[in-house]
Formats: C-alpha cells, structure tokens, sequence
C-alpha cells in the first residue's frame, strides 16, 4: 500500500487507468468476435459494417496506447483479409 501523498495519487490514477483500458480492450474483442461470427455465419451484408466498426474500435485503442499500434495494424490486416468475398 501506498505510503506517500504522491504514491496514493498515483495508485489512484493507476486504477482508473486500468478499469478505463479492460472497458476498451473487452469492447475490442467483442467487436473482433461479432465480425467473426458474420463471417462464418457468411452474413455478407452486415461484414462491411462490423468490419469498420471493429477497425474504428481498435484504431482507437492503438492511438489511446491501449494496445501497441503495430499489434492493432497486424489485427486490422488479417481481419480486412478475413471478411474479402472469396
């Protein structure tokens, strides 16, 4: 625990910190699992959609430094490649 003014504060903003970046890291991966299962499902109308919502969600999160930008591009890139008509 800590002891100092400044390591309280500190602590403080770590917490907030961390509740705001799993809120942004879940609504990632829910987005990444919706696009999917359109996917599989082979629901073509609504890929587009899901797909630029889910790109906008983890853009997001790279530039707010939530997740690393070349690990948020890696993603965006394979599932761009996922959702093309074959």
């Amino acid at each position: 625990m800590a002891n100092h003014k400044s390591a309280k504060k500190q602590a403080q903003q770590d917490e907030r910190r961390r509740v705001r970046n799993r809120a942004a890291k879940s609504r990632v991966r829910t987005l990444i699992k919706n696009l999917r299962q359109s996917i599989e499902a082979g629901n073509r109308d609504e890929i587009p959609a899901r797909l630029r919502e889910a790109e906008r969600a983890i853009r997001k999160a790279a530039s707010r430094g939530v997740i690393a930008k070349r690990a948020a591009d890696r993603s965006v890139g394979r599932l761009a490649r996922a959702a093309r008509p074959s």
